[in-house]
């Protein structure tokens, strides 16, 4: 067999045809470029879609970031912090101080005003029941003065009670009081008038009834006008803390803006050499000024509240207490006479005399002479004035109750003698009587609470008036220290331009 001719190709063994190689060039039908396949294809992502886009916060956060690493992106985040700083502390100052405005105009207008009325309205009714009963001892023909003064008292006890009415709707426990008072009121009156009636036609049942009013007095109506004049004292108290009660809040916001102007003024110095920075020092003068204004006037408004409560409110209570005490002991110095003997205490004494001694102890002490004893009310009431006007009202009660105590222990001396008709002028006499002892004292601590009455609207007025404009000066110098921030943090950023 001969050799295949030189030059040609040797056969292909027979088998599977090999695939070609690819090629990166190479074409689809048509022309067209085919799929890229190979080593080349992977360095060409899977998908050929873009990334999907960031949030606008995202971006503007990664502005901002990116603006903080410059010097005037510092600069103006300072600024805006600085700026802020400063709003807040006048918004808070405004709203701190509004609220302890309120506070303290709801002790001169409202809390204070009522509690006096509660009070009045207990002595009204205590003071009515003292002069049904002298009026009762007085016999069929009661004097003139006497019923006119009755019914003065009935009828200031119901005009207050719809005062009271009108301006306690945020109490429960206040219209529970108001409510039973105007229940109560009409029975006793009831009583009352059936006494006299009784007493004109000389029958002994007259004593019956008036002792029964005294009993629905002393047992309903004096003490709800006592819980009710506890409960707006009480108003009163919380009114007092509100008012009085530290801003904290605007303290700490006002060092808080002073410090970060501060450091922010430093920074400044340290970076430029400049002592000053006009704005900046306009923004930390304003802060100053709102601040000191804050601490001196409300320091001012709590020393004159302080004043107004307790040469004021407490000396009002005080008072008010001492003129109920004289009311009930000079009640039950009448309803010893009209009792007679009928009503007794569990030991077989006179219940009525002994409620009077324990009044008058309560009122001055157990001593019969002399200064009023120690945490009496009289001795308190003394303490708690502040100035001659006041302390000698109260002087001259104390001696009008110990001559009181030596005239009713005359009287009883004649009485317990079986001598009741020169006991009775005594008594209820025009001249040199316990009554006239009684109206005497009386009279005295009504100069006296008109005096402390004169002494708290003062005080409360002077209190209030402190606080007065520190609001809207706070958002006035506030606002102004802003603008300074502001315009100083720009003047620094104007020389990066």
């Amino acid at each position: 067999m001969s050799n295949p001719p030189t030059g040609s190709a040797a056969p292909r063994p027979p088998g599977p045809a090999r695939a070609s190689a690819p090629t990166a060039g190479r074409t689809g039908p048509a022309g067209f470029p085919g799929p890229r396949t190979g080593p080349l294809a992977q360095a060409v992502p899977a998908s050929a879609e873009a990334a999907p886009r960031r949030p606008a916060w995202r971006e503007g956060l990664d502005r901002l970031r990116t603006g903080a690493t410059t010097e005037p992106g510092r600069l103006r985040v300072i600024g805006a912090v600085l700026a802020v700083l400063v709003l807040a502390f006048g918004a808070v100052t405004a709203w701190q101080v509004t609220e302890r405005a309120t506070a303290a105009d709801s002790v001169r207008d409202r809390s204070q005003p009522l509690s006096a009325n509660a009070a009045d309205i207990y002595r009204s009714l205590a003071d009515a029941d003292a002069t049904a009963a002298g009026g009762f001892l007085a016999g069929g023909q009661e004097p003139r003065a006497v019923r006119l003064r009755y019914e003065r008292d009935i009828g200031r006890a119901s005009d207050l009670l719809v005062k009271a009415g009108a301006h306690t709707s945020g109490s429960r426990a206040a219209r529970d009081q108001i409510a039973k008072l105007n229940h109560q009121l009409p029975f006793y009156t009831g009583y009352i008038e059936s006494a006299r009636a009784n007493n004109r036609q000389g029958l002994p049942l007259g004593g019956a009834y008036l002792r029964y009013a005294s009993e629905t007095m002393r047992g309903e109506l004096l003490p709800a006008a006592s819980k009710l004049y506890e409960t707006e004292t009480a108003r009163l108290g919380s009114d007092y803390g509100d008012a009085k009660s530290w801003p904290w809040a605007a303290t700490g916001v006002g060092l808080l803006t002073l410090g970060a102007l501060g450091w922010a003024q430093r920074r400044n110095y340290r970076r430029t050499n400049r002592v000053f920075n006009r704005g900046l020092l306009a923004a930390t003068g304003a802060s100053t000024v709102v601040l000191l204004w804050l601490v001196v006037g409300h320091s001012l408004a709590r020393a004159e509240l302080n004043e107004s409560s307790t040469h004021g409110a407490q000396s009002l209570h005080v008072l008010n207490e001492a003129r109920i005490g004289a009311l009930q002991a000079r009640g039950d110095e009448n309803l010893t006479l009209v009792a007679r003997g009928a009503v007794l205490t569990p030991d077989g004494d006179d219940a009525y005399e002994v409620s009077y001694k324990a009044g008058m102890r309560r009122l001055v002490g157990s001593g019969a002479d002399g200064a009023a004893a120690g945490d009496s009310l009289l001795d308190r009431a003394g303490k708690l004035a502040d100035d001659p006007k006041g302390r000698a009202p109260v002087a001259r009660a104390l001696d009008g109750v110990r001559e009181w105590q030596r005239r009713h222990a005359d009287a009883r001396a004649t009485d317990d003698s079986g001598d009741y008709e020169h006991a009775l002028p005594k008594v209820i006499g025009a001249k040199d009587s316990t009554g006239e002892s009684f109206d005497r004292v009386d009279g005295e601590l009504a100069a006296a609470v008109r005096h402390e009455q004169d002494e708290f609207d003062r005080a409360a007025g002077d209190g209030r008036g402190a606080l007065e404009w520190m609001a809207a000066g706070a958002v006035v110098l506030a606002v102004l220290g802003a603008a300074g921030t502001v315009l100083g943090i720009g003047r620094r950023l104007s020389e990066y331009r």
